[in-house]
């Protein structure tokens, strides 16, 4: 069954499940629909004109993932390269040809900006904004794989005279299409994945270009290209790239548990993997020094250490040091060093948000996402027949989504075999009190645009079922056997 004009009509019979979101978390979920309830009718509905989220959305110069392809990719549709680490392009070609591969693009509706959403006589009732058209979808389960940027707003940040700049600011999740940065003199200012994405790429045909942090970060230099080892060689090729999938997933949660369990240990290591890159004149104190411990923010990751190459050609350089004010041609830092500018880069963060800021109410009463207790990192507190898809902060984004997917399905077969037509996460009595005195962050690390957005995300818990994401193993055994404590069914 496909999605067409049919489903806007107000009296067309309603679908069985609506995905919100064309990103992977929605593509992925179109995947395991159509393969796992077969005679489900459903559509995904885009507020833009193509897919990909995040990787259609960013256009920054060299924007890449920092999570490896065996495990950021699909488990039905293999990562075929050699490079682990990809740059967006080849991205959205692979997503691409993962849809035309499995047949999926019929499902998917584009320029459909979700408005509102309304829970009423067990079915959802999507208020739709096409073009300059209204329309109105209906269903009975919705998946929300909106992901958790803002698309319209970056983070807010507060730089002092950055108005009185006469050169160029731009910020990357808003990068000008077709923009020349040759010979231009640019100041980075930010030490997360985004600059450390462009300093290399910027440094390619930039006069100078340099990295401005208040703060530094932990980066790990990768080899971007499959490991042969002799094990890898006697494999067949149709199991080698399990075995690499396989193989990232358990050394990458390792790495996390010793780093989260031996802090101290870890700070050395990564010391020691990262002065021999360091280019002569560049110490390892303040620059690559930071103040917490390694996976209390996420790693930021350089295929082939090519941000300490850019460093070592001298067209790249790294300050740490605050801003006393941005000045007409450039920034004065509080040490006296004044950085000349032809543009600044504000790559000081990304704003959360869940659901895609689409207005939520059930039987006519607006519910608040941020006042719910996320369920099994999936559904959430008085949200009947909804899913919420998110992945981890702590690995691929695409592993969770998987693993929400995985219990979303099993949820609607139960609901199917038992016939159900709907389920809700609900808290008792005093367990709203108990879940609160144990509560946790809903996105487990400490970066600065995670700790701003805590008041608008969803809670948590570190009791189960109302726990956020937490392991990847973990979630997938709770998807394929857990129980359903806490879900109410009718």
């Amino acid at each position: 069954m496909t999605a067409s004009k049919s489903h806007t009509s107000n009296n067309a019979e309603p679908l069985d499940v609506l995905v919100i979101g064309a990103g992977i978390s929605g593509i992925n979920a179109a995947y395991h629909l159509q393969t796992e309830l077969p005679d489900y009718r459903f559509a995904v509905l885009e507020a833009r004109d193509n897919i990909g989220g995040t990787w259609d959305l960013f256009r920054y110069p060299g924007i890449r993932s920092d999570s490896d392809l065996y495990t950021f990719g699909f488990t039905w549709y293999k990562w075929n390269r050699s490079n682990p680490i990809a740059e967006g392009g080849d991205i959205l070609a692979y997503l691409d040809d993962a849809m035309t591969t499995h047949r999926l693009k019929d499902y998917f509706l584009f320029n459909h900006r979700v408005v509102s959403l309304d829970w009423a006589e067990n079915q959802w009732t999507a208020q739709v904004q096409h073009g300059d058209q209204d329309l109105q979808f209906r269903s009975r389960y919705i998946i929300l794989a909106t992901g958790y940027y803002d698309y319209n707003q970056p983070l807010p940040t507060t730089i002092p005279g950055l108005d009185d700049f006469s050169g160029q600011i731009i910020h990357p999740q808003f990068w000008p299409e077709d923009f020349d940065y040759t010979d231009k003199r640019i100041v980075v200012i930010g030490s997360g994945a985004t600059a450390i994405t462009l300093i290399p790429k910027l440094a390619e045909k930039a006069e100078k270009v340099t990295m401005l942090q208040r703060s530094p970060t932990y980066v790990i230099a990768l080899r971007n290209r499959a490991v042969q080892s002799w094990f890898a060689r006697l494999l067949p090729k149709s199991i080698l790239y399990y075995y690499r999938r396989l193989s990232a997933l358990i050394r990458g949660q390792l790495f996390f548990n010793f780093c989260r369990a031996f802090p101290n240990a870890a700070r050395s290591l990564f010391e020691r993997i990262t002065l021999p890159r360091l280019p002569l004149g560049i110490p390892l104190n303040p620059h690559f020094k930071p103040k917490y411990n390694p996976w209390d923010q996420r790693l930021c990751v350089c295929p082939d250490g090519d941000f300490f190459k850019a460093l070592g050609s001298r067209k790249a350089a790294i300050e740490t040091d605050t801003i006393a004010s941005v000045t007409k041609i450039g920034i004065q830092l509080n040490s006296g060093t004044h950085l000349p500018a032809d543009v600044l880069v504000t790559a000081t963060g990304l704003k959360l948000q869940i659901g895609g800021a689409i207005n939520i109410s059930v039987n006519g009463s607006p519910l608040s996402l941020s006042d719910k207790h996320i369920w099994n990192g999936a559904m959430l507190q008085d949200l009947p027949n909804a899913s919420l898809v998110l992945g981890y902060v702590n690995a691929s984004w695409t592993l969770g989504a998987d693993a929400a997917m995985g219990l979303t399905c099993r949820v609607l077969k139960y609901m199917q075999r038992n016939g159900y037509t709907a389920v809700v996460p609900g808290v008792e009595g005093e367990q709203e009190k108990m879940l609160d005195s144990q509560r946790r962050p809903f996105l487990d690390l400490n970066s600065t645009y995670l700790t701003r957005a805590q008041d608008a995300l969803p809670k948590a818990s570190a009791l189960r079922p109302w726990v956020s994401r937490t392991n990847y193993f973990a979630d997938l055994f709770y998807a394929w056997f857990g129980g359903w404590d806490g879900l109410r069914f009718a």
